[in-house]
């Protein structure tokens, strides 16, 4: 009997930069997608020397150009995706993405954004106060948005409140979220307990919670480990909430694995067999 080939994996595309040296962006989404099991295809949206935590000076090249040139060689050559995953952009990048989104989508895509602008109650440097809305029309429409709360704020145009709060504000907060247009919501550094730290994730009908033991060490590019494993995971079959649970539990073993030395990102390539081996429990469990 002729044996059954394996099912084409389903295909991601990433736009978001790459930094050539600090564990972060693309150099994050590439392996951690594709340890999913996930075909991942990259667009950079900038190239940059490192990234911008922590590391006095950096080197920057806008693709803002590029981007409608490459997506006219994919029309031309019927290139589809099942999903885009966005991370850091520019501002003038929100309508060349919206439009590969649109003209490179397999049938039934997704779109996965992280909102990365902001975090601590502060813009990243090289973000001005008008960002934010832009970020916001990207939002609108996408099946998952994962902002933190600092993020969630701006995309509301709110001020950042980032301790003393209660699920009532929480609540309020998604639903803002939602209003933008999200389908689904995972709000990411949600904490009740200075013990605790997770993520709020929600549909738009009922909000779940996932949370982890608060860590003392905070690391570079553990926003990026997230979306990426949740990313991955969703691509996989998993629900929001089991994606966000698996994907907060990467984040902290690998920042529990990276040493003290290694201060300009975590070492999620130490984590990559952890991953794995919790994705095949979950397709075990799923038969």
């Amino acid at each position: 009997m002729p044996s059954v080939p394996p099912a084409a994996p389903k295909r991601l595309l990433t736009i978001q930069d790459v930094s050539c040296v600090g564990q972060c962006s693309a150099t994050v989404a590439l392996p951690l997608v594709s340890a999913c099991g996930v075909e991942c295809a990259v667009l950079p949206s900038a190239v940059l020397s490192n990234h911008t935590g922590g590391f006095p000076s950096w080197t920057f090249l806008d693709l803002t150009d590029e981007l409608p040139r490459i997506e006219a060689e994919w029309r031309k050559q019927d290139i589809r995706f099942d999903a885009f995953y966005t991370g850091y952009v520019c501002q003038p990048q929100i309508d060349p993405i919206l439009s590969i989104a649109s003209s490179c989508a397999a049938s039934g895509a997704l779109r996965i954004v992280d909102p990365v602008m902001a975090d601590n109650g502060k813009l990243y440097p090289g973000f001005g106060p008008d960002f934010p809305a832009q970020m916001a029309r990207l939002c609108k429409g996408a099946d998952y948005i994962l902002p933190n709360l600092t993020e969630a704020a701006f995309l509301l145009g709110r001020e950042p409140v980032l301790e003393g709060y209660d699920r009532v504000f929480v609540e309020e907060t998604v639903a803002g979220l939602h209003a933008l247009g999200a389908k689904n919501v995972v709000l990411t550094g949600v904490s009740f307990d200075s013990g605790e730290l997770g993520t709020a994730v929600s549909d738009g009908s009922s909000i779940r919670y996932d949370f982890n033991p608060r860590l003392s060490r905070s690391v570079h590019g553990t926003g990026d480990v997230f979306a990426s494993v949740f990313a991955g995971a969703i691509l996989r079959g998993l629900d929001a909430l089991a994606a966000a649970a698996l994907a907060a539990d990467v984040v902290c073993a690998a920042i529990e694995a990276t040493p003290d030395s290694h201060w300009y990102g975590v070492a999620f390539e130490r984590v990559i067999p952890l991953l794995v081996s919790r994705l095949e429990v979950e397709a075990i469990a799923a038969r």
